[in-house]
């Protein structure tokens, strides 16, 4: 299993939201670079980062602080956060980030998804945020009718390859992630599902990678002190 610690990008600084709350929200580091390089250091090798001001406003605020994360080196980078033309992927890609994550645009425009998903392959991941398990736009502002799950089933079928699935009642909050949400997920033929959303304790690790999760990632619980990174790594990164 892939472990992805995350960065939330607002205003230049690391921050974590509650429940995807603006309102709700803790800066931990001022310096996210500086936040990247520790989990370097940790033995991550993975790093999930969101654009907030991206995913709430459509502007590229913290495109520079992307840049120099990406510059670190050492990192497989994916990142979200107001994607929502090609030119947007493109110019992420041109700064050595591994994937971008389709949020809104993926549920706005499903034919855009669709050929970038075909044209980009694994670079591209639909990013499909639930509140009492319908998909949630706009940072998570707005519920559309459409029930996560059969929208994951539509994406596979479309041609994308991996999925996001967070259970927003779950985020930031250390309450325990979904674990049958993901559970049904792992039935979908040929899509890669990563958990994030109120990942906890270690258990919850290994019950993910014991029903063969491709990926975790992990928040609020690393800033916390709550899962230690290192020994996560240690524990369930894949070899």
């Amino acid at each position: 299993m892939k472990l992805y610690p995350a960065i939330d990008l607002r205003g230049g600084q690391a921050v974590r939201l509650y429940q995807g709350d603006y309102e709700k929200m803790t800066v931990y580091n001022a310096d996210p670079v500086a936040q990247a390089q520790e989990f370097i250091d940790a033995g991550a090798k993975y790093l999930h980062v969101v654009d907030l001001d991206g995913a709430k406003d459509d502007t590229t605020a913290n495109l520079q602080t992307i840049a120099a994360i990406a510059k670190l080196g050492g990192l497989k980078l994916e990142v979200g956060g107001g994607i929502r033309d090609e030119a947007r992927i493109r110019r992420y890609l041109d700064l050595g980030v591994d994937r971008c994550i389709l949020g809104t645009i993926a549920v706005r425009d499903f034919a855009f998804t669709r050929e970038m998903a075909q044209k980009y392959g694994p670079q591209i991941a639909v990013g499909v945020d639930m509140r009492d398990d319908l998909v949630a736009v706009n940072g998570w502002k707005e519920v559309t009718p459409e029930p996560g799950v059969a929208f994951c089933r539509r994406c596979a079928e479309a041609g994308v390859k991996a999925i996001i699935a967070t259970d927003i009642s779950r985020d930031g909050t250390l309450q325990g992630t979904n674990l049958d949400l993901y559970r049904e997920l792992l039935t979908i033929p040929g899509l890669e599902v990563t958990a994030s959303g109120g990942i906890a304790a270690m258990a919850e690790l290994a019950a993910l990678q014991a029903m063969h999760c491709h990926a975790a990632i992990l928040g609020k619980s690393i800033y916390t002190g709550a899962i230690d990174l290192a020994e996560a790594v240690r524990l369930y990164e894949e070899r």
